[in-house]
């Protein structure tokens, strides 16, 4: 069965009476159902982005109450009594997915299984991670030792022959 957060937003003057005698009334649909209430949490007096309108007014602030359970997928069809409810403003069901339960969750008894989750970053040897970084600068230092001292095969400094080099360049461009 998957997992599921009911939310409630019921009227702002609902008693704490009234409040449980709906919870109630949910969870003993869900226990009908076959399932499992597994949180219940109420998060009080919430203020709204925006006004509801009802029947006797419009509503700016509202009670939020959330229960999570476990039921079954055709749930959700039965709890459209819901819309009939005088003292709710909305209500919703939202359903947790790519959740994992029981020994699936645990990775069935393989103690590194927990990790894998998290990448193989976690699992790797940190020596073989420097010696890795230190293969990758020595590829760089070997590309980089081409010409940048400006010595031919000879050993002479080539700074005088590139000017003149250069030279010759701008002489030709401004004959041409």
């Amino acid at each position: 069965m998957p997992l599921y957060d009911c939310m409630l937003l019921l009227k702002p003057h609902v008693t704490k009476e009234a409040l449980l005698d709906l919870a109630a009334k949910v969870g003993k649909h869900v226990y009908r159902r076959n399932g499992v209430l597994t949180d219940i949490k109420s998060f009080g007096q919430v203020q709204l982005g925006y006004g509801i309108r009802k029947l006797d007014g419009r509503y700016y602030q509202g009670r939020l109450m959330q229960m999570t359970m476990m039921t079954p997928p055709s749930f959700n069809e039965e709890l459209h009594y819901l819309n009939k409810e005088d003292r709710l403003l909305r209500w919703l069901l939202v359903k947790h997915r790519d959740m994992k339960y029981g020994l699936d969750f645990l990775g069935e008894g393989d103690p590194k299984a927990d990790l894998r989750r998290y990448g193989s970053s976690l699992l790797d040897n940190e020596d073989d991670k420097d010696d890795s970084e230190d293969e990758d600068d020595d590829d760089e230092y070997d590309a980089d030792q081409g010409h940048d001292n400006d010595e031919d095969d000879d050993g002479d400094d080539d700074d005088e022959d590139d000017e003149d080099e250069y030279e010759a360049d701008q002489g030709e461009k401004k004959e041409g």
